[in-house]
């Protein structure tokens, strides 16, 4: 059905052709989520921004580069997608939605975040794969609740000390970037349970044998000299890895984000009444 609509709607014009994709859309739905995805869109919807109680925003896959100030109004908004779009830099306004949980940020063109995206603090997954990050910016080391980051597929060659802070996160995805070294300052994240540093450029790992939550490392196709040493009970995907058959790094990524995914989302943190 879906590439029905999309193959339909290639031969209406841009301004009818959004008109068709959302003319049905005027009142909240009732499991208040709305899935635009997909819908060819150039345009945020601005009615959209009148359905205040909206709880989950799907805007993947879509022509998009910019947001109305108006969205602002959905301030019960916890999950907002963003992947797929043309964004070369994050709209401000994503920054006021207090209550977002999780973010899909990845597949634009984004070469930074704002400072603003610290005030996000009730923020568990962030989605940042496939840009144009040459560093991961420092903002993301001031989200206290992150328990998920996903920054594949960029450029990255270090990540910042700061990251340290991030107490409560527990699965980092590192594959694809130019990580020349094993992050140092993982090494200093005890709490963490999945790291993936697929396809990158590392040579020589340390022992993680020391992070006593580690559960799964992904480490396959880099020129690594030597496969991590972990400790009893931790699954390796990679060269040299105490596992036959090997396991495929993929049918593992993937059962760990099922996984992930299958959560729903913790209720919004309240502010304090004092």
């Amino acid at each position: 059905m879906g590439n029905t609509i999309r193959a339909l709607v290639a031969f209406i014009p841009t301004d009818r052709c959004q008109s068709y994709v959302v003319g049905d859309l005027r009142e909240m739905p009732l499991d208040r989520m709305v899935d635009l995805s997909g819908s060819q869109l150039r345009r945020f919807p601005l009615h959209v921004c009148s359905f205040t109680e909206l709880v989950k925003l799907y805007l993947s896959d879509n022509h998009l580069h910019s947001l109305p100030p108006d969205l602002a109004q959905l301030q019960n908004l916890q999950i907002l997608a963003l992947d797929f779009n043309n964004f070369k830099t994050l709209p401000r306004v994503v920054c006021t939605l207090k209550q977002l949980c999780i973010l899909y940020l990845g597949n634009n063109k984004l070469c930074d975040l704002p400072d603003e995206l610290s005030l996000l603090q009730n923020l568990r997954t962030l989605w940042l794969e496939s840009n144009c990050l040459t560093r991961l910016p420092d903002v993301v080391c001031e989200l206290s609740l992150l328990k998920t980051l996903h920054a594949g597929s960029n450029a990255l060659r270090l990540l910042p000390g700061q990251l340290r802070r991030l107490h409560e996160l527990r699965t980092i995805w590192l594959s694809g970037n130019q990580l020349a070294d094993f992050p140092s300052v993982l090494l200093r994240m005890p709490f963490l349970e999945v790291i993936d540093v697929d396809r990158n450029s590392i040579r020589y790992f340390p022992s993680l044998a020391h992070l006593t939550n580690l559960k799964l490392v992904i480490y396959d196709h880099n020129p690594c000299r030597n496969a991590p040493k972990v400790g009893k009970g931790v699954r390796r995907v990679g060269r040299w890895a105490e596992e036959t058959p090997e396991p495929d790094p993929r049918k593992a990524r993937r059962y760990a984000l099922a996984k992930e995914e299958n959560q729903e989302p913790p209720p919004p943190l309240l502010p304090s009444s004092s």
